[in-house]
Protein backbone atom coordinates (compact mmCIF):
# COMPACT_ATOMS: atom_id res chain seq x y z
CA UNK A 1 0.00 0.00 0.00
CA UNK A 2 2.76 2.23 1.00
CA UNK A 3 4.74 1.60 -2.13
CA UNK A 4 1.22 2.04 -4.50
CA UNK A 5 0.91 5.42 -2.24
CA UNK A 6 4.54 6.53 -2.96
CA UNK A 7 4.50 5.22 -6.66
CA UNK A 8 1.47 7.37 -7.48
CA UNK A 9 3.12 10.26 -5.40
CA UNK A 10 6.46 10.06 -7.41
CA UNK A 11 4.61 10.00 -11.08
CA UNK A 12 2.27 13.38 -10.15
CA UNK A 13 5.60 14.58 -9.06
CA UNK A 14 7.17 13.86 -12.08
CA UNK A 15 4.04 15.02 -14.38
CA UNK A 16 4.04 17.85 -12.68
CA UNK A 17 7.11 19.06 -13.05
CA UNK A 18 7.40 18.30 -17.02
CA UNK A 19 4.29 19.77 -17.74
CA UNK A 20 5.24 23.13 -15.79
CA UNK A 21 8.34 23.36 -17.95
CA UNK A 22 6.69 22.73 -21.03
CA UNK A 23 6.62 25.39 -23.95
CA UNK A 24 4.87 23.20 -26.93
CA UNK A 25 8.05 22.30 -28.51
CA UNK A 26 9.09 26.08 -28.81
CA UNK A 27 12.54 26.54 -27.61
CA UNK A 28 12.03 29.70 -25.05
CA UNK A 29 14.77 31.77 -23.69
CA UNK A 30 14.81 33.64 -19.94
CA UNK A 31 17.37 36.16 -22.32
CA UNK A 32 15.86 38.86 -24.84
CA UNK A 33 15.02 37.97 -28.17
CA UNK A 34 16.46 41.06 -30.03
CA UNK A 35 19.25 40.08 -32.15
CA UNK A 36 22.50 41.99 -30.23
CA UNK A 37 23.65 43.65 -33.53
CA UNK A 38 20.17 46.12 -33.69
CA UNK A 39 21.06 46.61 -29.96
CA UNK A 40 24.79 47.77 -30.96
CA UNK A 41 23.06 49.52 -33.73
CA UNK A 42 20.82 51.41 -31.49
CA UNK A 43 23.67 52.67 -29.31
CA UNK A 44 25.15 54.42 -32.37
CA UNK A 45 21.74 55.61 -33.36
CA UNK A 46 21.46 57.45 -29.74
CA UNK A 47 24.33 58.65 -30.17
CA UNK A 48 24.02 59.96 -33.41
CA UNK A 49 21.02 61.82 -33.05
CA UNK A 50 22.00 63.16 -29.64
CA UNK A 51 19.35 61.42 -27.42
CA UNK A 52 21.98 62.08 -24.13
CA UNK A 53 21.63 66.04 -24.41
CA UNK A 54 18.37 65.78 -22.94
CA UNK A 55 18.14 61.89 -21.48
CA UNK A 56 20.83 60.55 -18.66
CA UNK A 57 21.44 56.79 -20.76
CA UNK A 58 23.44 54.35 -19.80
CA UNK A 59 25.93 52.81 -21.68
CA UNK A 60 26.35 56.19 -23.94
CA UNK A 61 29.15 58.12 -23.63
CA UNK A 62 28.03 61.66 -22.20
CA UNK A 63 24.30 61.17 -21.89
CA UNK A 64 23.92 63.03 -18.89
CA UNK A 65 21.18 65.35 -20.42
CA UNK A 66 18.63 66.27 -17.24
CA UNK A 67 15.81 68.02 -19.68
CA UNK A 68 14.25 64.28 -20.46
CA UNK A 69 13.47 61.58 -18.02
CA UNK A 70 16.24 59.18 -17.40
CA UNK A 71 16.38 56.19 -19.00
CA UNK A 72 18.21 53.69 -16.66
CA UNK A 73 16.22 50.41 -16.47
CA UNK A 74 13.73 50.98 -19.72
CA UNK A 75 12.99 48.09 -20.37
CA UNK A 76 11.90 47.40 -16.84
CA UNK A 77 9.07 50.05 -17.48
CA UNK A 78 5.14 49.67 -18.20
CA UNK A 79 4.46 52.85 -19.83
CA UNK A 80 6.09 55.22 -22.51
CA UNK A 81 5.98 59.06 -21.50
CA UNK A 82 3.10 57.79 -19.02
CA UNK A 83 0.69 57.12 -21.78
CA UNK A 84 1.13 54.02 -24.06
CA UNK A 85 2.50 50.37 -23.28
CA UNK A 86 5.83 50.20 -23.23
CA UNK A 87 6.21 47.53 -26.94
CA UNK A 88 9.75 47.77 -29.31
CA UNK A 89 6.36 48.71 -31.62
CA UNK A 90 5.69 51.85 -29.55
CA UNK A 91 8.91 52.52 -28.63
CA UNK A 92 9.98 53.33 -31.70
CA UNK A 93 6.89 54.83 -33.52
CA UNK A 94 7.85 57.41 -30.17
CA UNK A 95 11.24 57.78 -31.47
CA UNK A 96 10.51 58.24 -34.91
CA UNK A 97 8.03 60.82 -33.77
CA UNK A 98 6.71 61.64 -30.20
CA UNK A 99 4.43 64.40 -31.11
CA UNK A 100 2.43 62.69 -33.32
CA UNK A 101 1.53 60.08 -30.29
CA UNK A 102 1.55 62.81 -27.66
CA UNK A 103 1.00 66.47 -29.47
CA UNK A 104 2.27 68.37 -25.48
CA UNK A 105 5.63 66.90 -25.10
CA UNK A 106 8.76 67.96 -25.06
CA UNK A 107 10.42 65.86 -27.26
CA UNK A 108 10.45 66.58 -30.50
CA UNK A 109 10.41 65.26 -33.94
CA UNK A 110 13.90 64.25 -34.84
CA UNK A 111 13.75 62.78 -37.94
CA UNK A 112 14.76 59.14 -37.12
CA UNK A 113 13.87 57.04 -39.59
CA UNK A 114 11.68 53.35 -38.95
CA UNK A 115 15.04 51.16 -38.77
CA UNK A 116 17.25 53.18 -36.74
CA UNK A 117 13.93 53.78 -34.65
CA UNK A 118 13.87 49.90 -34.10
CA UNK A 119 17.81 49.93 -33.37
CA UNK A 120 17.13 52.45 -31.09
CA UNK A 121 14.47 50.92 -29.25
CA UNK A 122 16.27 47.37 -28.90
CA UNK A 123 19.07 49.46 -26.85
CA UNK A 124 16.26 50.93 -24.55
CA UNK A 125 14.63 47.92 -24.23
CA UNK A 126 18.24 45.90 -23.12
CA UNK A 127 18.59 48.33 -20.53
CA UNK A 128 16.74 45.95 -17.62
Amino acid sequence: MRTAHWQAGAFIFATAALLCGCTGGKFVSKYSSIPRYEVQQGRQVIEIYKCGSCHTIPGIQGAKGVFGPPLDYFGRRTYIAGNFPNSQGNLAQWIMDAPAMKPKTAMPDLGVPQSEARDAAAYLENLK
